[in-house]
């Protein structure tokens, strides 16, 4: 048998992530100088305006790709991954009662003019435990000492996000499950998050008794179900009793907490953005402005757009935070839904791409990671898009390497690059 032929460093790379990435960076910043040229009137490469500060953490992002692509042994981030987490969780907590408060939540860090943001680093240390409790020789969710670990590994981080009112970078936390059923978690989970959401949904819009009667009505077509399907008096239908009785306990006590959670629990601009969406209350200068005019900016582009630099939605200043989490209204206007379709194509080529390498590898601590990688990217990307078109509530959160911040930028540059240095590691044989 021959020996295998070894790839040259090069050669092992998958430089068609690597251009996928420079592209959307690259377009990126374009447009955050587009959003901003109106109100910073200055050259895109100025520090003294976002597009020029969006151009240092270009290149300090593409120093970054290069070290952990070429200067770091792939095989160390499983080695740091739990330490690393453990880390990033007490970064999260004391950014609480240390960091900086902006727009009501306690997210950020501020050391002098550089700001970061301890949840977009989490989802990088999140998917590297991820890949190394999944990826170990004989990992089950059918054991339960294995299905709480990873539960927990997701529920911790996503808490303590939630509690410093970041509700979209927990929102994220979600995507985990794409992964997680890869994995071999049972569909029935996403069922009932998916049954979750309606029921948290229902309950707002047709309140606490219509929301009981559908969780009855279910419970009873469940209990005609077994006791028809299953053998009378055996353990398969004790069990499957149990388990309903539980579901449906569990769905009513989550309908009596809705109002307590949505009262008490979110913050006024949360509750008002989520009544919006929901139509439950008019608010078009209000709460629902951002979202009315980045329709009017994506709608008035046409086709084709009205050109670089010429929108004019854009130009004057009409969607707030157009730069950063509206960023994509900027797009339709300028380049049009031409513009539009290209960049979803680009993220969609690249998280498929991403899935396919993910696929092909023969480590489960590559596949695994590559797996939340796409996931963050797809929910970052769904949430994004969908709240700048009305789908979805403002609730924050950037378009991947695309949106106007360093610290987004950062985190999904490493993030990738880990992955890709992953891959790279186990091509450099054939």
């Amino acid at each position: 048998m021959s020996n295998p032929v070894k790839r040259s460093l090069l050669g092992s790379v998958d430089w068609r992530l690597v251009l996928y990435f420079l592209l959307l960076v690259f377009f990126g910043w374009i447009n955050v100088y587009a959003s901003v040229h109106s109100a910073e009137p200055a050259s895109i490469f100025d520090w003294g305006c976002r597009s020029g500060k969006q151009f240092v953490w270009m290149l300090t992002a593409f120093v970054l790709a290069a070290i952990i692509l070429f200067a770091i042994n792939p095989r160390l981030w499983e080695v740091v991954s739990v330490p690393s987490y453990f880390a990033v969780l007490v970064l999260l907590v004391a950014v609480i009662f240390v960091g900086a408060s902006v727009k009501g939540s306690h997210s950020w860090f501020r050391l002098g003019p550089v700001s970061f943001q301890p949840a977009e680093i989490s989802k990088i240390t999140t998917s590297l435990v991820l890949a190394a409790l999944m990826g170990r020789t004989g990992f089950s969710f059918s054991r339960r000492k294995d299905f709480f670990r990873v539960a927990l590994t997701v529920a911790i981080p996503m808490l303590i996000i939630i509690a410093e009112s970041e509700t979209g970078s927990a929102l994220v936390y979600v995507g985990f499950l794409f992964a997680l059923f890869r994995e071999g978690l049972s569909g029935w989970w996403l069922l009932l998050i998916l049954a979750a959401i309606v029921l948290f949904i229902l309950t707002l819009k047709a309140g606490i008794w219509v929301s009981l009667g559908v969780v009855a009505a279910a419970g009873l077509a469940g209990l005609v179900v077994v006791l028809r399907k299953i053998r009378p008096r055996s353990r398969e239908r004790r069990r499957a009793l149990w388990l309903l009785l539980l579901g449906v306990a569990a769905a009513a006590l989550m309908v009596l907490s809705t109002r307590f959670v949505f009262d008490k629990v979110l913050a006024d601009h949360q509750r008002s953005r989520i009544e919006v969406l929901l139509g439950m209350k008019e608010d078009p200068n209000g709460v629902g402005y951002n979202v009315r005019q980045s329709m009017i900016a994506i709608g008035s582009g046409g086709l084709f757009g009205k050109g670089y630099l010429q929108g004019t939605q854009t130009t004057y200043g009409f969607v707030p935070e157009q730069s950063t989490d509206f960023i994509f209204c900027t797009i339709g206007e300028e380049w049009g839904f031409v513009g539009c379709l290209a960049v979803i194509l680009l993220y969609t080529f690249l998280i498929l791409r991403i899935g396919r390498d993910a696929e092909r590898s023969r480590e489960p601590f590559t596949r695994i990671y590559g797996y939340c990688l796409a996931s963050c990217l797809f929910m970052h990307l769904f949430i994004n898009i969908g709240m700048t078109i009305g789908l979805m509530p403002v609730i924050g959160i950037p378009l991947p390497f695309i949106s106007y911040g360093g610290s987004s930028l950062w985190a999904f540059t490493v993030m990738l690059f880990i992955f890709i240095a992953l891959d790279r590691q186990e091509n450099k044989y054939f």
